[in-house]
């Protein structure tokens, strides 16, 4: 009898995963994250970045199986485009925030071309500016929740490789996963090119930005 109601509850919580998106789910995690935040006293520590690193070494073993790193020769000329094209799209976007904020050039360029890194756009900017450090930080830190959650609704209309583009430099680590769950194992390890050149990039690039005369 007990077992019976055990699999019927377990059925019908398969029924409710079932019909709730990825989106959803992420969605739903982060708002349960935020309350057990707010009004709790636990503290996880360095829990999300273990739980990160888990994640990447769980990729590579599910690479390794697929015989993904096959994928390193197809990743090619797009290894750099997509890196070009993010900065360029981070510019553009920079320009056109301008007028419709009032964001001054160099900081609306500095935070756009931080490209999702938040934990360094955050504190380098607040060296200049306290007010657009705290914006910095917000609007890279929304890009990384935007990819998440996002990702799985954008490559319904747009192709997978492009879609990359969105997790800026956190396609090389914690957006990666979920290139790896809907985009597959052959745009892994594009997103990872993709994530380490920017995150390569982006240290000299900021600083260089917020030393401009503008």
């Amino acid at each position: 009898m007990i077992k019976s109601q055990f699999t019927s509850k377990n059925s019908t919580l398969k029924k409710i995963t079932n019909k709730l998106s990825f989106t959803h789910i992420m969605l739903l995690a982060l708002i349960v994250g935020y309350a057990v935040g707010k009004y709790t006293s636990m503290d996880f520590g360095n829990t999300y970045e273990l739980m990160l690193y888990l994640m990447v070494f769980l990729i590579g073993v599910d690479l390794a199986k697929s015989d993904g790193l096959k994928s390193i020769r197809h990743v090619g000329k797009m290894g750099l485009i997509l890196p070009a094209i993010t900065i360029l799209g981070a510019i553009v976007s920079a320009i056109i925030a301008i007028p419709l904020f009032g964001i001054p050039l160099k900081y609306s360029l500095a935070i756009s071309t931080s490209v999702g890194w938040y934990s360094l756009a955050g504190p380098t900017i607040a060296t200049y500016s306290t007010e657009f450090g705290l914006i910095a930080f917000l609007m890279n830190f929304m890009r990384e929740i935007f990819t998440m959650m996002g990702y799985p609704l954008v490559i319904k209309k747009f192709p997978k490789d492009s879609a990359i583009t969105l997790g800026g430099a956190t396609s090389m680590d914690s957006t990666m996963p979920v290139v790896a769950k809907f985009g597959g194992n052959e745009y892994t390890m594009l997103s990872f090119v993709h994530g380490v050149i920017l995150s390569a990039l982006v240290p000299f690039i900021l600083p260089l930005i917020l030393m401009l005369p503008i």
